[in-house]
């Protein structure tokens, strides 16, 4: 899931909600979240990063990538958080 522009006083993203963001394309190249679904035996690795910028808003519209969000925030980190999840079926 890629979610970019969600107001810098947010403290959570309620389950099925964009936390006022703008969701951008997924991995599975759709809009929100799809879930962990790894292949069947070894455990998949799940990166989760947030981070805080200088600016408000990426000036990017929905359905971003996130090759798309990475370039809009070069310059602007200040700040970064990072949860990896295994997962396995």
């Amino acid at each position: 899931m890629i979610l970019f522009d969600v107001a810098g006083g947010t403290t959570s993203v309620p389950q099925g909600s964009s936390g006022g963001g703008v969701n951008g394309k997924n991995d599975f190249g759709k809009i929100g979240y799809g879930g962990p679904c790894p292949p069947a035996g070894k455990a998949h690795r799940y990166d989760f990063r947030v981070y805080a910028l200088d600016v408000d808003r990426l000036g990017l519209a929905e359905g971003a990538s996130r090759t798309d969000v990475e370039r809009a925030m070069a310059g602007h980190a200040v700040g970064k958080g990072e949860l990896v999840g295994l997962y396995a079926r």
